[in-house]
């Protein structure tokens, strides 16, 4: 595995610390979004459909620290839209490594190059780099010809500059098991330090609606990419979450251990879904419904095996069980078989769709009032029937 050891000790001994104490829900990663602004437009995307005055908008330093302390998670992700795009990230960055918190930075690397040298290599800090397959399938992911080449440039140019280096890919149902085992060969034999993988959650704003997986597809695609040889490839990801998109596992998601902090506050529920905002993270904590959410519980999250909500699961069951991980090391990610248990879907509440709301509230706030795209978002949200 890719995560370094320093990493997996000091977030083991966090788990540990909080399990013996009986603390039920905490975090393991913030998700801290500086910016909705993006230099790229992904067709399975929904994190940048905003009105200009929100994508605008920007978290500052002092906001992304106080989100820090507030939350307490040993791991930061540096997430967006593109974070580069951030005047104050490098400062960023490193204020929350100096407080020896583990920073990942996600980009599509497309300004990588121009500001690497506002970062120092440091066993704090990785790039991740956004590629969702080989040239053709990536390049077609972010509607953009030419970004996979750059992207694979920018990465020998980080590593060559001494940085960890990660990639972070999200597959579709338009995946082929072959080529994905063709590209994380290639990008192991880059010299990327990890991989990422996850099956695309189906954001309700992303322009495309056809091509998210649902759970009995992602496990048949994930068995097939890993048949060709799992071990050979470093993941940054725990075995048991590696074996849950196998359909080995049977997971509930952890919403809580993924908490997001952006321009509009602490996301209710999780990362992926935006159906309210906190003030405070004692509040998000403290006063959201958790049991309303998850596969199971609400028709938005039936089909989502997504990292940011499971990782979190699979991490808690390694520090608890550690037979289990001991298990899956020694015989390797089963392929073949009866896949574990599935969550009954017949009690799932049906999907709300409020997503305009907020959008409302902050432009009363910028002074913008409710402007074209947020009436079309708000008469979607009522019109939409359950899918």
């Amino acid at each position: 595995m890719a995560v370094p050891l320093r990493q997996t000790i000091r977030v083991g001994a966090y788990v540990l610390g909080r399990h013996f104490r009986g603390v039920r829900r905490y975090p393991l990663v913030l998700m801290l979004e500086p910016l909705f602004r993006c230099n790229l437009a992904c067709a399975g995307c929904g994190k940048i459909d905003y009105p200009d005055a929100i994508l605008n908008q920007r978290l500052s330093v002092e906001e992304c620290l106080d989100a820090v302390d507030q939350c307490g998670a040993p791991v930061v992700v540096l997430a967006g839209g593109e974070p580069l795009l951030h005047r104050d990230i490098d400062e960023i960055a490193a204020l929350i490594m100096a407080q020896k918190k583990f920073v990942y930075l996600c980009t599509n690397a497309l300004l990588l190059e121009k500001k690497i040298q506002l970062f120092k290599p440091s066993p704090y800090f990785a790039w991740t780099v956004h590629l969702d397959g080989d040239r053709e399938d990536h390049d077609r992911s972010v509607c953009q010809e030419g970004v996979y080449d750059r992207a694979v440039a920018a990465i020998k140019l980080a590593k060559a500059r001494g940085f960890r280096v990660n990639i972070n890919a999200t597959l579709f149902d338009t995946a082929e098991p072959d080529r994905i085992a063709r590209f994380f060969d290639t990008v192991t034999e880059i010299g990327i330090d990890g991989i990422t993988v996850s099956p695309g959650y189906a954001y309700e704003r992303a322009p495309d609606q056809q091509h998210f997986l649902n759970r009995r597809r992602t496990k048949e695609l994930f068995r097939s990419i890993f048949a060709h040889g799992a071990r050979r490839w470093s993941f940054n990801q725990s075995g048991l979450f590696l074996d849950f998109l196998a359909g080995n596992q049977s997971y509930r998601c952890t919403p809580w251990g993924n908490p997001t902090r952006n321009y509009f506050g602490w996301q209710r529920p999780c990362y992926l879904l935006g159906e309210g905002y906190a003030k405070t993270f004692k509040e998000l904590m403290e006063d959201t419904d958790w049991d309303a959410y998850g596969t199971g519980n609400y028709e938005k999250c039936a089909d989502c095996m997504v990292h940011s909500g499971y990782e979190a699961t699979a991490v808690m069951d390694s520090v608890r069980n550690p037979l289990k991980v001991a298990q899956v090391a020694l015989r390797g990610i089963r392929t073949e078989g009866d896949m574990a248990a599935e969550i009954p879907l017949d009690r799932q509440r049906p999907a709300k769709y409020v997503f305009s709301r907020h959008v409302d509230d902050a432009m009363s706030r910028l002074g913008g009032g409710t402007n074209e795209l947020s009436q079309r978002l708000s008469r979607a949200d009522v019109a939409r029937p359950p899918t």
